[in-house]
């Protein structure tokens, strides 16, 4: 498999400090890609996303063959381990009470994909100039327009838009989505945090992602179009470029660039 990944975080034009972590680790057998975005205040949103980040890299290390059947319930239990240690810190430190952290964690290897997905972090996937979003947001407003009440353009607007459903660590026990399908030669991946996404809207996010930059190139441009839009929230991004899907490992290799 040979990939090209970049990755890059920033931290806006409004917010003090950075509550993002990422993730993004390739090689030519698997890679693993992983944005969480913390809240909690007081520091505390950036430690539940960087222990989220670390949990679920630490525990999926040795899933290198996601043909197993086993390979998307291994996906489930590394965010409800993530989840559980969170959870357990807001109850033994007071000022870390009621943080949490989204999670969107990509694993490819093998022709295929893996999606852990908890909050409103997102995965999209470019493929054959058809561009969509594989996640679905457990949202306040998601659940509106799943119920009929609101359309998409009135639910990116809505005064509740940042009202998330689902999170890591704010309940003993939490439920992942969990999402599987193919990869193909030409696929672009995006993994983001909803301060490029509430910023940027998919349209425009296409479009860059279909200008023929570099995966580096892709990311900055990102950043710095949601920075141009106000840049009200932390910014993540993490492009993953499928060069090429290989059976054997013969000519196989990966790159990861930072954004």
């Amino acid at each position: 498999m040979q990939l090209s990944v970049a990755a890059g975080t920033d931290v806006g034009r409004i917010r003090a400090g950075n509550e993002d972590s990422l993730y993004a680790d390739a090689d030519r057998e698997r890679g693993l890609f992983i944005v969480a975005d913390g809240m909690g205040g007081h520091a505390a949103g950036e430690v539940a996303s960087e222990m989220a980040v670390q949990i679920v890299a630490r525990d999926l290390t040795d899933v290198r063959d996601l043909s197993q059947t086993d390979a998307g319930t291994r996906m489930a239990e590394a965010l409800k381990a993530a989840n559980r240690a969170i959870y357990e810190r807001t109850i033994q430190e007071a000022e870390k009470q009621g943080m949490g952290t989204t999670a969107s964690c990509l694993l490819v290897g093998q022709g295929r994909y893996i999606i852990g997905h908890i909050g409103d972090s997102r995965v999209y996937l470019l493929r054959d100039g058809v561009f969509r979003q594989i996640t679905k947001d457990h949202s306040y407003v998601q659940e509106q327009v799943d119920a009929g009440f609101l359309t998409p353009e009135q639910a990116r607007y809505h005064p509740y838009s940042n009202v998330i459903t689902r999170c890591v660590g704010a309940n003993a026990a939490v439920e992942a989505d969990v999402l599987t399908g193919e990869i193909r030669n030409g696929d672009l991946f995006l993994v983001a945090s909803d301060g490029l996404t509430g910023m940027v809207e998919d349209p425009q996010l296409r479009r860059i992602l279909e200008s023929k930059q570099t995966p580096g190139r892709i990311v900055d441009s990102m950043i710095t179009e949601a920075n141009r839009r106000g840049g009200l929230d932390n910014i993540t991004a993490i492009v993953v470029q499928v060069i090429n899907v290989l059976s054997g490992n013969t000519g196989e290799q990966a790159t990861v660039g930072r954004g």
